[in-house]
């Protein structure tokens, strides 16, 4: 029998009632945000396919950059043969926006890339390429089912996140996620998907 997660433990959000996570059985505060997050989980599990016992959601992520530190969940990581496949991070708006940081925690959840990176507002969806970068979907409609060919044709032993891609990974989501900046530091500018050393720094 699922846990009874209470009003005070979501106070910030309109509440209107309770409702049954689909995943886990637990009763929740009954918000919007909280209804996109069941329309997705349904979503991985009725119409893509996974497993219930495949998914984990709101995997809490701690995240330090600059002697920083800060925790931020995740909504849904999707396990394929052993290994966690693919990143779904939902939040109501642009999903432009939301590019970079969710490719960057694709980088620093695990020692290895997360090969699939799903932003998603609950109505629409982008699919990134977790090695590339690059747009590979557009729309809920693609993102990637149990049997599809992306998955299919994952590696059998993931690939390393190197050191020093992992740091910068790490600043990249500090910024964007916990400071809400995208700014990473006088070295560094964001371009597109990644953080590049920029050509002058403000130091000289």
């Amino acid at each position: 029998m699922g846990k009874k997660i209470t009003h005070e433990e979501n106070p910030h959000h309109l509440v209107m009632g309770e409702l049954v996570d689909f995943l886990s059985g637990d009763t929740l505060s009954d918000t919007h945000d909280e209804r996109y997050h069941q329309k997705l989980a349904r979503f991985l599990v009725e119409t893509l396919g996974y497993d219930r016992e495949s998914i984990e959601q709101n995997r809490d992520v701690v995240i330090r950059a600059n002697g920083q530190a800060a925790k931020l969940s995740i909504d849904f990581l999707v396990s394929v043969r052993g290994q966690v496949a693919m990143l779904v991070k939902y939040a109501p708006g642009s999903l432009v926006t939301r590019r970079l940081s969710n490719l960057a925690l694709s980088r620093i959840i695990f020692p290895y890339q997360i090969p699939v990176v799903v932003t998603t507002n609950g109505e629409d969806a982008e699919v990134i390429d977790g090695h590339s970068g690059k747009v590979i979907g557009q729309g809920l409609s693609d993102v990637p089912g149990l049997n599809s060919q992306v998955l299919r044709a994952l590696p059998e032993n993931p690939l390393p996140v190197a050191s020093s891609l992992f740091d910068k990974a790490s600043r990249i989501a500090f910024a964007c996620e916990i400071d809400g900046s995208c700014s990473v530091n006088d070295d560094f500018k964001c371009s597109s998907w990644y953080c590049y050393p920029s050509n002058k720094s403000k130091k000289e």
